[in-house]
């Protein structure tokens, strides 16, 4: 495969390591001679340390062979999470050392999570890009406050900490984005 052929989603093999490709910046040549230029932002499947790199077009890559499969998180403790397929309801383990930037998102029991799964292994678990939580603690919304005016810091029921707007009150539920984790609108 050429590094021209990249898209958000793949998963790459780079220093036998393998990488979640996040984003893809193409960057035309400024003269003619020039060859363009594609900036990969990603992370190790395994370890969750963030790859950025920059390809020529014609560049070769190997890309990995990946089935992604719809889960469910079970259960979790202090070391591991466990995820079920929600079609042959197969288990799956995987350490909280490798789930430590996705964990502010995951509760037992959430379901829409997708899988990315090599030769019957788990290899690690992408989130919706947008997650409904409740609001558990923030300071008393304000009546008079409108949509576009200041923002206050409110802890979610997983534990993430987001800024959302004054008017928000503890027990009401609202949309994050997974990626940037600011808050989007109520649910």
């Amino acid at each position: 495969m050429k590094a021209n052929e990249i898209k958000k989603g793949l998963v790459i093999e780079q220093d036998n390591k393998n990488i979640l490709i996040k984003k893809v910046v193409v960057q035309s040549p400024s003269s003619r001679s020039g060859s363009t230029l594609y900036k990969i932002t990603g992370s190790d499947i395994s370890s969750g340390q963030k790859f950025e790199r920059r390809y020529k077009g014609d560049e070769v890559i190997t890309a990995v062979d990946i089935s992604r499969r719809t889960v469910q998180l079970l259960f979790h403790d202090a070391d591991s999470y466990t995820f079920m397929d929600s079609e042959n309801y197969d288990q799956f383990m995987l350490s909280a050392e490798s789930l430590k930037d996705e964990a502010l998102f995951l509760y037992d029991g959430l379901e829409g999570l997708s899988a990315l799964i090599s030769d019957s292994e788990l290899l690690g678990v992408e989130l919706p890009n947008t997650m409904s939580l409740e609001i558990t603690e923030c300071a008393p919304g304000m009546k008079t406050a409108s949509s576009s005016a200041r923002t206050k810091p409110a802890t979610l029921t997983t534990g993430l900490v987001a800024q959302v707007p004054e008017y928000l009150t503890p027990g009401e539920i609202i949309k994050i984005n997974t990626e940037t984790r600011e808050f989007i609108s109520r649910a």
